[in-house]
């Protein structure tokens, strides 16, 4: 793994989050996108050399509303970067990771993502994430 590309923070709105993370953080995001196969309404601010991604579900049984019924709003996952994400997933499956998916999907901002089942992280969501070329 290369650094943390992003921290994930599930929202119930989108559009209220950005006001205050913008006023947070002194910036507005850098890209707002719409991500279908995950039903979800993404921005990006950046800070540094990662990122804070906020996600907003626009499905009532996508996984970021069910995230928030059971938790509230929050941190919902790490990303972190890999250079092969093929390989990092046969490595993650090797040492005994449990994958949510057996292929990469395609995410936001440009990314090929696989997520680890957080039964198998000591709760936590992992997304692995590879910049598609």
């Amino acid at each position: 793994m290369l650094k943390i590309e992003h921290l994930g923070i599930a929202v119930k709105d989108l559009e209220q989050s950005n006001l205050l993370f913008t006023k947070l953080f002194g910036k507005a995001p850098y890209k707002l996108e719409k991500v279908e196969s995950e039903h979800v309404s993404t921005s990006f601010f950046m800070m540094g050399e990662s990122k804070i991604e906020l996600l907003e579900a626009t499905d009532p049984n996508s996984p970021i509303a069910k995230f928030i019924e059971k938790k509230g709003e929050g941190i919902h996952h790490i990303a972190f970067e890999v250079s092969d994400i093929y390989a990092e997933m046969q490595r993650m499956k090797s040492e005994g990771f449990t994958l949510l998916s057996e292929e990469p999907k395609k995410g936001a901002d440009n990314k090929l993502i696989c997520f680890l089942h957080p039964k198998s992280s000591n709760g936590v969501l992992i997304e692995l994430c590879q910049e598609m070329k």
